[in-house]
């Protein structure tokens, strides 16, 4: 109880910390929620049609082929579809400045015209995890494919492209 008021005092609410994944931004953090994964060095790439441009909405599946799409795990639910590659990029800085540090392809299938779409979550999830984790998985492209996504590195910051390593250029080649 309150002197003053004669009723009981309310306990003190503690803020409840939530669990959920956290995406951290370049600030150094510590303390509660630490180690989660920081996405803010990972881009998008969208290969569509042999032209490759970044479109950081597949983060969130809201890329521009993406949007209004009905995704299924059956590839028969989207038989007149496209084939469209999201590569996600991370970027590090190394002791000669920063570079393409993770690359990784994860195809899907649209038909913009029944709004449909296919691809395995699971399998970009685990893509994106591995460009995270500085690997390089661009075998699936094709060489169309592949001149598109480094023409985009090259031209989006040639300084970048020329820092990145041996195992990325001979990937693209």
């Amino acid at each position: 109880m309150t002197e003053q008021q004669g009723q009981p005092a309310e306990p003190e609410k503690k803020e409840k910390k939530s669990l959920s994944l956290n995406v951290v931004s370049n600030k150094q953090h510590k303390g509660f929620g630490a180690g989660t994964i920081d996405l803010s060095a990972v881009s998008c790439v969208i290969i569509d049609n042999g032209v490759a441009y970044i479109d950081d909405g597949a983060m969130h599946a809201k890329s521009k082929v993406e949007r209004g799409i009905k995704f299924s795990p059956n590839k028969e639910d989207c038989p007149n579809g496209r084939k469209c590659w999201i590569v996600w990029t991370a970027v590090e800085r190394g002791e000669t400045g920063s570079y393409y540090a993770g690359a990784t392809a994860c195809e899907m299938w649209i038909d913009t015209e029944a709004r449909r779409g296919w691809k395995i979550l699971a399998d970009h999830v685990n893509k994106l995890d591995a460009a995270i984790k500085r690997k390089y998985k661009l075998e699936e492209l094709d060489a169309e494919e592949k001149a598109a996504y480094r023409k985009l590195l090259a031209e989006h910051n040639e300084e970048w492209w020329n820092n990145s390593p041996e195992e990325l250029k001979e990937a693209l080649a």
